[in-house]
């Protein structure tokens, strides 16, 4: 009955007319007010911010607001894995010779998420990990690894929160939300990069279209809290011994240790 009802209400405000109207606010000078107020709502870090404060034209511009460059050290290891973004690990796993993955007691396909069967056979038996971004967390992402970018593509049309209420009693929010999806070659095999938009805006920005991917290097930024799904292929990847769910995480900072072919 609470699923249904909370599904219900996520429906009755999740249209185009609502969505709409709070990005338009958002980007506008209207709720330039509301940025310093976010900010403390939210703890976030002022030392941490690139300029000041004072100098974003509205909440949009805030929410989207890059770092200084030293505050996020990127791990240069060539082996390891870095975390794409701040955001909290909310589940980590592995993926069933099904092609699916259970997260918070819900299983999903990762054929439904990739969008076909055969872009989903070379993760079987691999390792999943969803990274959850709240409001309070830098919303910019970065790659994780060093690599070939072989394609980027998108599915789905609307976006349900994906926050821990969302996973527990949404319909699919994984597999159904706005998604862009990045699929990359590198040492350690093929890894996907999964983009997920969050709640009313489907506003998942690429922002770096080059071929050729360093660890750390900016490649795309949300416009509100979402999710960022990793996928590894079987025997290449292997998660770092401190890292659990519920986990923080900062961009840059070593969550695993991916293995090249001969080293299996």
């Amino acid at each position: 009955m609470r699923a249904r009802l909370y599904r219900f209400f996520i429906e009755l405000s999740n249209g185009p007319l609502t969505s709409n109207a709070l990005k338009k606010f958002s980007c506008s000078r209207l709720s330039r007010p509301f940025i310093k107020s976010y900010a403390r709502v939210y703890r976030i870090n002022h030392e941490e911010i690139a300029g000041d404060i004072g100098q974003y034209p509205n909440l949009h511009a805030f929410f989207t607001r890059k770092l200084k460059e030293t505050v996020r050290p990127i791990d240069e290891r060539r082996d390891i894995v870095t975390s794409p973004v701040d955001g909290v690990l909310e589940e980590v796993g592995l993926i069933h010779p099904t092609k699916e993955m259970v997260v918070k007691d819900k299983t999903y396909s990762v054929a439904e998420i990739l969008g076909s069967q055969e872009k989903a056979e070379k993760f079987t038996g691999g390792t999943f990990m969803i990274i959850y971004l709240s409001p309070s967390h830098y919303h910019r992402i970065h790659s994780p690894v060093n690599g070939k970018v072989e394609s980027v593509y998108s599915r789905g049309s609307k976006s349900y929160p994906v926050n821990r209420l969302g996973l527990k009693y949404g319909k699919s929010a994984l597999s159904k939300n706005y998604r862009v999806i990045t699929e990359m070659t590198t040492e350690g095999g093929t890894v996907a990069i999964i983009k997920v938009g969050a709640m009313f805006i489907n506003s998942v920005v690429v922002t770096n279209n080059n071929k050729i991917w360093q660890k750390g290097e900016e490649v795309a930024y949300f416009s509100f809290g979402s999710t960022v799904i990793l996928l590894f292929e079987k025997n290449r990847f292997t998660l770092s011994d401190d890292i659990k769910p519920a986990s923080e995480l900062k961009m840059g900072a070593p969550i695993g240790q991916i293995y090249s072919a001969h080293n299996n």
